[in-house]
């Protein structure tokens, strides 16, 4: 598969969308070190929905915003939409990459993972060999649905991939913590870091969060803490350092342009949060990352 074709600009930001198949809510491939397409992989980029990586053979140096991995076989990498990547493989390197969107798995099915949301919180699975045989089974019948062209294709695919997220969260907490508590609880999670994800640019409150799910916010933060181990403020604020260490990297934007973007009262303000929650400044930081990977 060629990637140029599918790869886009998006915004003044200079990262890259990849948009699978024309824009398809689910695609399945594979990759290896060997081709020379793999080169436009290391170009920064970022997807508009869910990626697994099951990494087959060999290894893979991965950059996750602002992070850096080296990544030996057999694993699973996992990356929730929007985060900048970028992959470097090894010649030897094999694996299967499996992409779908939010939408693609539709609530009834969301609701029999429970928390499938969570699970992309490991980043990074490591497998011994029994595990990558399990994961590989569960990719071979996806494989042979996707490729084929059956009555109801989609939902034997959705299906699958629920089983298989299962299995994901199995092997990276065999205890199932994140499969044992209310799904009501887990549904809360889901749909509060859903809420983050589309409202974190102008709503930074817990109380915000709470009045759209028609809880308290008490209630909301116990709720997120027992589930990620980290409360409400913290999953919010997080959200908001993440995009604006991404402008300050990726983009040319004034601290004043991004404190405004993210509806800071003012660059002061803004300059007091970041340093914060990150130990820099938004100036030495764009400064320091800069100098880093250029």
């Amino acid at each position: 598969m060629e990637i140029a074709s599918v790869v886009t600009r998006i915004s003044d930001i200079q990262v890259y969308n990849c948009d699978y198949a024309e824009g398809a809510s689910f695609f399945m491939g594979e990759w290896k070190g060997c081709e020379t397409c793999v080169e436009d992989l290391k170009v920064p980029h970022r997807h508009n929905g869910y990626s697994i990586d099951i990494l087959i053979k060999g290894r893979i140096r991965q950059s996750i915003d602002f992070k850096s991995y080296e990544i030996e076989a057999p694993a699973i990498m996992l990356m929730e939409p929007n985060q900048i990547h970028r992959h470097d493989m090894a010649e030897d390197a094999e694996l299967i990459n499996i992409y779908f969107t939010n939408d693609f798995l539709v609530p009834d099915l969301q609701g029999v993972v429970s928390c499938w949301r969570c699970v992309f919180t490991s980043g990074l699975i490591p497998l011994n060999e029994e595990q990558l045989e399990e994961v590989l089974a569960y990719a071979a019948l996806i494989r042979k649905e996707y490729n084929g062209n059956k009555y109801r294709k989609d939902d034997i695919i959705r299906g699958l991939l629920n089983a298989f997220v299962i299995a994901c969260g199995r092997i990276s907490e065999p205890s199932g913590k994140w499969m044992n508590v209310e799904s009501s609880q887990y549904n809360m999670v889901r749909q509060f870091k859903m809420l983050v994800d589309e409202h974190f640019h102008e709503k930074a409150q817990v109380s915000d969060y709470a009045e759209m799910l028609y809880v308290s916010p008490g209630h909301l933060n116990d709720t997120v803490k027992a589930l990620l181990g980290k409360n409400a403020k913290y999953v919010i604020d997080e959200k908001r350092i993440m995009e604006a260490k991404r402008l300050l990297y990726w983009g040319e934007h004034s601290i004043k342009q991004i404190a405004a973007q993210l509806s800071f009262e003012d660059d002061a303000y803004f300059n007091r949060f970041f340093k914060k929650h990150s130990g820099y400044t938004p100036a030495s930081f764009q400064k320091s990352i800069r100098e880093k990977y250029n």
